[in-house]
């Protein structure tokens, strides 16, 4: 009986260690994988941008500005009409004929 207190202390304090490990454990690490994720993101789309302008200066130096203009055009034109057909109507979104939809 005299080891009473100890053991009411160390039980308390266990359980504080359990409901931190599920809860405060687990949003810290959620927020720093976001973290991480926004600046990797980030980064990615800077390197993507710089690379894209250094691309089209090589293509502007290789022939002339306009040529660059007209290939890049095309390029982005053609990319854009691909996505553009696979995207979904809105008459299919609007009468729940999308697939996955969890209302329909």
């Amino acid at each position: 009986m005299d080891d009473f207190p100890a053991q009411i202390a160390d039980f308390l304090e266990s359980t504080a260690v359990k409901i931190r490990g599920l809860t405060v454990d687990r949003l810290r690490n959620a927020a720093t994988w976001t973290a991480v994720g926004i600046l990797a993101g980030t980064l990615g789309l800077v390197i993507v941008i710089f690379l894209l302008v250094a691309i089209f200066r090589l293509v502007a130096e290789l022939t002339t500005v306009e040529v660059a203009y007209l290939i890049f055009g095309g390029l982005f034109l053609i990319a854009g009409a691909l996505l553009w057909s696979k995207r979904i109507p809105d008459e299919e979104i609007q009468a729940g004929e999308v697939e996955g939809d969890l209302n329909g």
